[in-house]
């Protein structure tokens, strides 16, 4: 990695992160502010303004040579744009080129949050040494990104590694996506809890029907929570299972909400690995546990942008 600061953004449905990040991925400045996700396109926009003003207002941003943007998806890093499910405003809009202009010019590198998580997570995290692994988020939905022969594999629009929309039920619901019987749609922690509550279980007097509650009530022992969970690492085994034959992956790296429930999903996970990863050259599979945390998104952001940057220069230097 270079020695230079980038500029980093994290953007979301609930939030949008901005952060100057150097090149050992330490975060020298953070800001934040709430994604109006309901509003139109260009209210969303104002917010990234204000987080980038607040960003430039610092006199460490003088060091920053270049933009990373890990954004909830799809994204398409080729034209440029964002299409975020859940930020209806956005369809294709060109997020690529109005970050450019907001910050004078400087290259900007756009990856999905998958992605961007898994950059972080190989740079200085769990998979960190792995020249091969495929790191996920699952969460309200599930991502994922890879890293494939030492480098972070973005794919041409900046998706590769979208575990959350394999297939793992042929018969299975319909997914948001469009398809049927997706990981996300088994896995993701709303559809734990949908399972959870459709069968019986019910929420404390709190009434927190999350899928942390169901985790907590896994840890006690409640056999319907404890089944949810159940289904969710068959489903995300098989996800892992056939990405792990394809690509051949040394590591997976699971974090997020439903990441952070611990044994109640790691353990039926591994065992459930046993019964998917049979060919000899994915027996070995190594499962972890994400350690970035929240600095994930901004720290893998501003990866992409230091890689893409070393990778500019190299090219240069060749042609």
């Amino acid at each position: 990695m270079h020695t230079e600061s980038v500029v980093a953004l994290d953007i979301g449905g609930t939030k949008i992160a901005g952060a100057l990040v150097d090149g050992s991925g330490r975060i020298l400045l953070r800001v934040q502010r709430p994604t109006p996700a309901q509003e139109d396109g260009e209210t969303v926009m104002r917010a990234v303004e204000e987080v980038l003003a607040e960003v430039s207002a610092s006199p460490l941003r003088a060091s920053a040579t270049a933009v990373g943007i890990g954004s909830a998806g799809p994204v398409d890093a080729s034209a440029g744009t964002v299409s975020p499910v859940n930020v209806p405003g956005w369809r294709g809009f060109p997020l690529v080129e109005r970050v450019c202009s907001a910050t004078g010019g400087l290259p900007v590198t756009l990856v999905g949050d998958g992605v961007a998580i898994t950059a972080a997570e190989h740079w200085q995290g769990a998979a960190r040494g792995y020249d091969n692994a495929l790191c996920m988020v699952v969460s309200t939905g599930v991502g994922g990104g890879l890293v494939l022969n030492g480098k972070l594999h973005s794919g041409p629009t900046g998706n590769a590694g979208h575990i959350g929309h394999i297939c793992v039920d042929l018969d299975g619901d319909p997914c948001a996506c469009g398809a049927r019987g997706c990981v996300e749609r088994i896995a993701s922690g709303p559809n734990i809890a949908r399972r959870a509550l459709e069968d019986g279980w019910l929420p404390g007097p709190d009434g927190d029907a999350s899928a942390a509650a169901v985790a907590a009530a896994a840890r006690a022992g409640h056999p319907v929570a404890l089944a949810s969970f159940e289904r969710a690492a068959q489903a995300l085994a098989a996800g892992i299972a056939a990405t792990a034959t394809l690509v051949e992956i040394g590591i997976v790296v699971i974090g997020g909400g439903v990441g952070n429930a611990g044994e109640v999903l790691f353990a039926p996970l591994r065992r459930s690995l046993r019964d998917y990863a049979t060919l000899s050259y994915v027996q070995g599979l190594t499962v972890a546990p994400a350690v970035m945390g929240t600095d994930a998104g901004l720290v893998g952001a501003a990866a992409a942008a230091l890689l893409a940057s070393r990778d500019g220069a190299t090219a240069a230097a060749g042609g």
